[in-house]
């Protein structure tokens, strides 16, 4: 008896930690009046700008070099990331993403846009007709440009999903780690997401006349670039957790 009585007095201590823990949060919260808050506001607001600004400059930039050169697939890449900018605000707003998300996703948009407009030198090794940064072997017959970007692009995704779905329990009370189930969770999302783009890329092939998008062996190396992106992501998630 004395032990079923103990057991579910330690259910109930579970079941009441969350409030007990969000109650303690309020009480450390600074208040939306206090200078504290009302600094951190200012300063987290001037570096939302500023990444909002390079992003803008460096995109009205590509719109005017896609005009020039005619390369309209990458008009229809800024309407693109247009959508995908107002995403990624409607998620900020609800869970407030760290500084260096915000700018390493104005980094990707960045390393997009120059990869298809970009010109590289005829010398640069390079596979396809296109001398642009995406066609650059950056290490020959291995490694490309645009797989390099998938990689980064894609394993930033996983980042963030796990920096969304952990803030998202600890409003509730729960510090989360990162399990073996929580990672493929993460890889999961963004090899989605990663497939997601192969699905516009697909689309800009069917309703523009020329694209450098590739063919079939191009899809299937972006996907697996994709998946060691977000299984580095992953691992450093993991790796980084331990440490701290």
């Amino acid at each position: 008896m004395v032990v079923r009585q103990s057991k579910l007095k330690s259910i109930d201590s579970l079941l009441l930690k969350p409030r007990n823990l969000m109650k303690h949060q309020d009480a450390l919260t600074p208040t939306t009046d206090s200078p504290q808050h009302q600094a951190r506001t200012a300063r987290w607001l001037r570096s939302e700008l500023a990444v909002l600004a390079v992003t803008a400059i460096y995109m009205l930039i590509a719109l005017v070099a896609a005009a020039v050169t005619g390369k309209l697939e990458f008009v229809f890449y800024l309407g693109v990331m247009l959508i995908l900018i107002a995403l990624v605000l409607l998620l900020h707003r609800r869970v407030h993403l760290p500084m260096p998300a915000l700018w390493a996703l104005s980094l990707w948009g960045l390393l997009h846009m120059s990869g298809g407009l970009v010109q590289i030198p005829e010398s640069w090794p390079r596979h396809g007709d296109g001398n642009v940064l995406y066609n650059w072997w950056l290490w020959p017959g291995m490694l490309k440009f645009d797989q390099l970007v998938h990689a980064y692009g894609f394993g930033l995704v996983t980042w963030i999903t796990w920096v969304v779905i952990k803030a998202l329990f600890e409003e509730v009370g729960f510090r989360l780690k990162p399990t073996l189930g929580l990672m493929i969770l993460c890889v999961a999302v963004g090899m989605g997401m990663g497939a997601a783009n192969e699905v516009v890329e697909f689309a800009a092939t069917l309703t523009l006349p020329q694209t450098n998008v590739g063919g079939y062996e191009n899809t299937g190396w972006d996907l697996v670039s994709n998946l060691i992106g977000c299984l580095i992501a992953s691992a450093l998630i993991y790796r980084l957790d331990r440490k701290s």
